[in-house]
Formats: C-alpha cells, sequence, structure tokens
C-alpha cells in the first residue's frame, strides 16, 4: 500500500490510479525481449509505458504485457489489458464505477 495526505494506492484499486513515478517491471507478455526490462513509470500514453532504465527511456506496449509494479512493500501484477485506457479517462470511469 502507498499513502499520502488524498490517497491510498492498494492492490485493489492500483488500476484506478495513476502510474507515473511508481517502479515497474515487465513479467510477462507476448514480446520475450521486454521481459525483465524495468523501471520508473515517466510516462503513460492510451496503449503505452514508458519506462525510465537507466538512460534510456523504453516504451512498453500495455496490450501485450504483464507489469510488476511497486507500491510501497508490496508489488502488484497488472495485466496491461486491464489499464488500457488514457490515465485520466481510466481514473475517472474506476471511481465513477465504484460509486
Amino acid at each position: 500500500m502507498l499513502e499520502g495526505k488524498n490517497y491510498r494506492i492498494t492492490k485493489e484499486n492500483i488500476t484506478a490510479h495513476e502510474l507515473i513515478g511508481l517502479k515497474a517491471k515487465v513479467v510477462g507478455g507476448t514480446e520475450k525481449s521486454r521481459i525483465g526490462l524495468k523501471g520508473l513509470i515517466v510516462d503513460e500514453t492510451k496503449n503505452l509505458i514508458c519506462l525510465e532504465a537507466g538512460k534510456e527511456l523504453r516504451r512498453v506496449p500495455k496490450v501485450e504485457s504483464v507489469f510488476e509494479i511497486v507500491i510501497g512493500n508490496e508489488k502488484v501484477e497488472v495485466d496491461g489489458k486491464k489499464i488500457l485506457a488514457r490515465p485520466e479517462d481510466r481514473t475517472k470511469f474506476a471511481w465513477r464505477k465504484r460509486a
């Protein structure tokens, strides 16, 4: 769990939160050469997650990847297909759906 003044990210609600700034690792997917790629999420679009891996910026398609995202002391596995949307739309939709 990662907690701030106005938010709490848990493994149950991670798909409803902004992912930029979290550490991630590609742990599965159709493109075997991307498995093991890890770094800090520095940007996110509808279809891609951009990881800063050392001095490189690597773009990873969400639809064909499974990510292990670190929140606090926990590691959460997230299928890229479940976060396949623009971040601002995904967060709005997820919170509306819960209400």
